[in-house]
Order: structure tokens, then sequence, then C-alpha cells
């Protein structure tokens, strides 16, 4: 099996002499769910003065992990390599037309389509990052702002697209893609899978992303417990009595 060479494409049903393969290492799945839940944090604390810092700290969780996802394109391993997805628009209109015509092309990894996708959302996360980091520090002005917020609405739309193309190629293609993401396992030649799952680099981006949340963590201003605030409310009263006599 060699771990260098592009997905191929194939027309039609799955061809004969199929087996279940390795396609996405661990690092991609831990990437990929990573980034799933830092959005989804991030979008749902964007309004609440109480989680900025979560907010902030979500995002910049983000940036990381597309910093990371730009390195392993490069290095990773077979189907990770932006060599093995990116293609030219003629491939994703040949594609595309492969689809209406209910004829998809099959790709072991990412198709041209969803390429298109994933580079489009790594572009966005980086903007999205930059601005949050420019509205959060004071910089640029109200503007900078609105566009983090205009950027953050159609990276939501982006990803809407993304998981309803992702259960449509599911259906099309009959394989469970979500599935794949998880397991890292789908159907395909047996030359065709890498060799392993490379967990040692997924621990390492796990525990990067846990010691940077345990420094933001730790760095949160301390709020006061009940016992705390009942305690101040009560020299508070204690300090008015006195001053009423």
């Amino acid at each position: 099996m060699n771990d260098t060479s592009a997905s191929r494409a194939e027309n039609g049903a799955r061809a004969p002499g199929t087996v279940r393969i390795l396609v996405w290492d661990a690092p991609v799945r831990v990437f990929h769910w990573l980034m799933v839940a830092s959005f989804a944090g991030a979008w749902l604390t964007a309004e609440s003065e109480r989680w900025r810092l979560l907010h902030a700290t979500l995002g910049y969780t983000m940036v990381g992990l597309v910093a990371f996802r730009i390195v392993w394109g490069l290095m990773g391993t077979r189907y990770a390599r932006f060599s093995a997805f990116v293609r030219s628009p003629a491939a994703v209109i040949r594609y595309m037309v492969s689809l209406v015509k209910g004829r998809p092309e099959r790709h072991v990894g990412h198709n041209p389509a969803g390429a298109v996708a994933i580079v489009a959302m790594l572009l966005m996360s980086w903007a999205v990052g930059v601005t949050g980091w420019a509205a959060y520090n004071g910089t640029g002005g109200e503007w900078l702002g609105e566009l983090h917020g205009g950027v953050a609405n159609a990276m939501l739309a982006l990803v809407a697209i993304h998981v309803a193309a992702v259960l449509a190629s599911s259906l099309l293609h009959r394989e469970n893609l979500i599935g794949a993401m998880v397991t890292g396992y789908k159907s395909g030649r047996a030359d065709e899978g890498i060799r392993t799952a490379r967990w040692g680099f997924a621990a390492l981006v796990m525990a990067a992303a846990i010691a940077w949340w345990w420094t933001q963590w730790q760095a949160a201003p301390q709020t006061p417990t009940a016992s705390q605030s009942a305690g101040a409310s009560a020299h508070l009263r204690s300090n008015g009595d006195g001053d009423g006599d």
C-alpha cells in the first residue's frame, strides 16, 4: 500500500473485490470533530457576554486546528494530503456533471466538490479567527466586529451546505460518510488503504487542545461562590445599618 499516491475515482457501483480499508487517519478525524465542537460552541456563545472567554478560547482553538491541518495536509497520510483531493475547476465541474447524470464518480478520499468546501472552510476559519481577535481586543473599530459576525454567518451557511452534501453523497454512493469520519474505514480495494492511523499524532493534537483549554480556564476571572456572595451581602447590610445609627 502506497501512502503517497492520490485518491482514485471510479464510476458507477463499487468494483468487485472491494474490502474494508482504512482511509481517514486519526489526526484527520480528531481535527474534524474538534473543529465541529469548537465551531458549535463558539457559535452558541457568540452573543453571551458571560461566556465571552469561552467563545474566544474556542475561536482560537479553531485557528490552531487550521494551522495543524495545513501542516498535516503537506506531510500527512495519503488521503489527508491536499495533493490527494484538491483538484482543478474542470475536475469539480466533471464531478458535478456526473452527479446530475446519476452516475457519480466515486473517490476513496474527498471528492472534488467536497474539497472546495473544505478549503473554503479552512480559509473562513482563519478569517473568523483574525476578525474575532481584532474585535475581542478592540482593534479596528465596530466594523470589524460586524465583519466577524458576517464571516461567521457565511461559514455557518457553508457548514450547512457541507452537511447536506455529505448526506446526499452517502445516499448516492451507498456508503456512510459520517460513520467513516468516526471509524476511519470505507470500502475500496486493498491497495487503496493507508497503513496506519497515526494515533500518536492524534494524541498530540488532542493534548495540545486540552492544554490550551486548561490554561484559559486557569486564567479566567474567578466568580464568587454563593456563600461568598451571601457574606458580602450581609456585610453590606451591616455597614448600612451602622451608617443609619
